[in-house]
This record gives structure tokens, C-alpha cells and sequence, in this order.
């Protein structure tokens, strides 16, 4: 008789060093020495959010928490306390580390943790910038109004071994160093990526995605009167009286749909 598999929900943060194998062919002592500090570090900030260091290989760290919240925040002291040291040396010397992070369930076996709950965590650590974090969709719902950071919606991202998972960017103060500003850019130096929406966007895109389909709707045909009255001519104002019919229409709606709050899920 086998033994029955354990397994729990836990969120998982998953790091490592960018550029490993280009660091330790310039200076291996040096790498070496660096990482260890920084390991040290890492450890201390884990343990402090009521984490634990499940594993480390090579240059990579594996934690997991119990709290989502707490493993969000230790991945932002991380990359802070990182980016704090050698902050005036060469971008190609410094060491970076990328983070990922994912809410989902693991095989339990000792101390070791296994499946797509890990898996997915190291997939999103290949997606993230140097110096930066990116966190699954089961992250995001959990934190987005629990810390006083953004987040930059990434989309579905197809994942080897895993099904397509929403991810999303952590927006740290100060930001961290894209691959695209490591090399000259092509356009204007003030040009953005035009394929990555902005936190404010992103936040009004959820937002609209939590409304009913109908109420939506008689948002999107207010919103068109008033462009009509706009293009038409503002000398004469008309838009008012459809609009704020459609809005009380709405206020009635939301407020018929307005129950007992659901409860919401505690972090794990």
C-alpha cells in the first residue's frame, strides 16, 4: 500500500541570479563571496516574514510562505537590499537577482516541496527583468490592495511544462533595470512600450472587469452621448439629461445587486 501523497497550498517565491555563468567567468572568487552575502541576507529577510528557505542550488533560492502578503513584501526588502549594495559599480558587474512568486498547491515531502506550484514560481522567476519580481494571477488577487506598490499586468504567458498563467509585474520604487535599457534603444529616449500597459490603466481594467456585463454596457453608451455631443458641438449641451438617466439606472442596478459582502479567503 502506497502512502498517500501530502500536499498543501503555499505560496512559493522562487530566485535567482541573472547573468550567473557571465559573473563567475569574470571574477568566481568574487561572485561566489557576493552571493553568499546576499544569501545571508535573503535568509534573514525570509525568516522574518515567517518563511523558510526550502532550498538553494546553484545560484537559485527556493521559499515558501504562508502569508502571500509577506512573501510579496520580502521579495521587494530582497531586491531593495540587493540593489542597495555596490550601487556606483558597472551594470555588467553588479549582481541581480530575478524573482517569481506563485500561490498554488505542492507535493510535501520532509523538507522539500514539489509540482506546479513550484514549477510555475521558477517559470515566472525566466519572465521577470534583473532586479525584478513578477507574481502569478493567484498572487495578484490576493495583494493587489494589501501593499502600497503597483502592478503591471503582463497577460496570459505560455509556460513550458504548465498551462498559460496570468502574470504580473511588481512596480518597485524606482524600478527595476529592463532588459530593453541595458542596450542602446532604437527610437526616442523618451518612447514607452506601447504593449505594456500602465499600473493606472491596469487598475481601471480590473476595475471594469468586476462590473456586471449589463451595467458596463450602459457606461459604454453614456460615455459614447457625450463623445456625439462633443463632436457635434459643445454650444449646445445635451448630453446631460440621457447620461443621467443612464446613471441613475446604473446606481439602481449596482444597489439591487449589493448584497452581504462575500468573505474573502485569508492568506495562507
Amino acid at each position: 500500500m502506497t502512502d498517500k501523497v501530502k500536499r498543501r497550498l503555499t505560496t512559493v517565491l522562487c530566485a535567482d541570479v541573472y547573468g550567473y555563468s557571465r559573473l563567475m567567468e569574470a571574477d568566481e572568487a568574487g561572485t561566489l563571496a557576493t552571493l553568499r552575502r546576499h544569501r545571508t541576507a535573503m535568509s534573514g529577510l525570509v525568516e522574518r516574514h515567517d518563511g523558510r528557505i526550502v532550498n538553494t542550488w546553484g545560484d537559485a533560492v527556493i521559499a515558501e510562505f504562508s502569508s502571500v502578503v509577506e512573501a510579496v513584501q520580502c521579495a521587494i526588502e530582497i531586491q531593495q537590499e540587493v540593489s542597495s549594495h555596490e550601487p556606483d559599480a558597472p551594470q555588467a558587474q553588479r549582481m541581480q537577482f530575478r524573482i517569481g512568486i506563485n500561490l498554488g498547491d505542492v507535493m510535501v515531502e520532509g523538507p522539500d516541496i514539489y509540482g506546479d506550484g513550484v514549477n510555475i514560481a521558477a517559470r515566472l522567476q525566466e519572465l521577470a527583468e534583473p532586479g525584478g519580481i513578477v507574481v502569478s494571477g493567484s498572487v495578484y488577487d490576493q495583494v493587489y490592495n494589501k501593499l502600497s506598490v503597483g502592478f503591471d499586468h503582463l497577460g496570459q504567458q505560455q509556460m513550458k511544462n504548465v498551462a498559460p498563467v496570468t502574470t504580473y509585474r511588481v512596480a518597485i520604487a524606482g524600478g527595476p533595470v529592463s532588459r530593453a535599457d541595458a542596450a542602446p534603444r532604437a527610437g526616442a529616449s523618451g518612447d514607452r512600450d506601447m504593449h505594456e500597459p500602465s499600473t493606472r490603466m491596469g487598475g481601471v481594467s480590473h476595475w471594469f472587469s468586476t462590473l456586471p456585463r449589463d451595467v458596463v454596457t450602459l457606461l459604454v453608451i453614456a460615455a459614447f452621448l457625450v463623445l456625439i455631443n462633443a463632436f457635434t458641438g459643445l454650444h449646445r449641451i445635451w448630453f446631460h439629461w440621457p447620461v443621467a438617466a443612464l446613471l441613475f439606472i446604473v446606481i439602481m442596478r449596482m444597489l439591487r445587486r449589493r448584497g452581504p459582502a462575500p468573505d474573502r479567503k485569508e492568506d495562507r
